[in-house]
């Protein structure tokens, strides 16, 4: 028996196209946190220990379950279970709200032990990437929202595949995010 089904690259070619322009967009930014940590290797290496490696871990375990989510309710969706779908994509929204909350509490955190912005190069990258992250994290969520919709409607899948290659374009960037500010020595 032939297979009637054709591989297909998942979400519009014009989400891709945004996907590598933020890939290009983030790695030059990691590129010149790279170069000014080489500058400044003890003051960023210094720096750094103020992070907690746990809140790093969990907000990267709860990004990486938002993802395994999302990914299975897309699975769900093209096998015509919509109702499971949704509750996944729930899910997934509940872990970047989380994500979100804890990025929060760390910030206000580091801001009442005195690191902000303007405190050395290493915070102001810092709060650079995470904020633009975070920025990102709220698109997705956004994101999110329209594929519960869409999988209210049950209609083609192509905006559902289109939210999820988002979302895991977000979980992808702070993954390297985290390696570099949390665990990178």
């Amino acid at each position: 028996m032939a297979n009637t089904s054709t591989a297909h690259l998942p979400a519009s070619k014009d989400l891709w196209v945004f996907v590598l322009g933020d890939f290009v967009i983030f790695g030059s930014y990691f590129v010149i946190f790279m170069i000014s940590r080489r500058q400044e290797r003890d003051l960023f290496i210094e720096s750094q220990r103020h992070l907690s490696l746990n809140i790093g871990v969990v907000n990267t375990l709860v990004l990486l379950a938002s993802s395994w989510f999302v990914a299975r309710a897309v699975q769900l969706a093209r096998s015509g279970e919509f109702g499971r779908a949704r509750k996944l994509t729930i899910g997934a929204g509940l872990c970047g709200v989380v994500f979100m909350l804890v990025k929060a509490i760390e910030w206000s955190s580091k801001i009442a032990q005195g690191h902000t912005f303007p405190s050395n190069n290493f915070f102001m990258y810092y709060y650079m990437l995470t904020g633009v992250h975070l920025f990102h994290v709220a698109i997705g969520l956004v994101f999110l929202g329209v594929v519960y919709a869409e999988l209210r409607k049950r209609t083609p899948l192509a905006l559902v595949e289109t939210g999820a290659t988002y979302w895991h374009m977000v979980d992808l960037l702070w993954v390297v995010i985290f390696a570099l500010l949390y665990v990178m020595r």
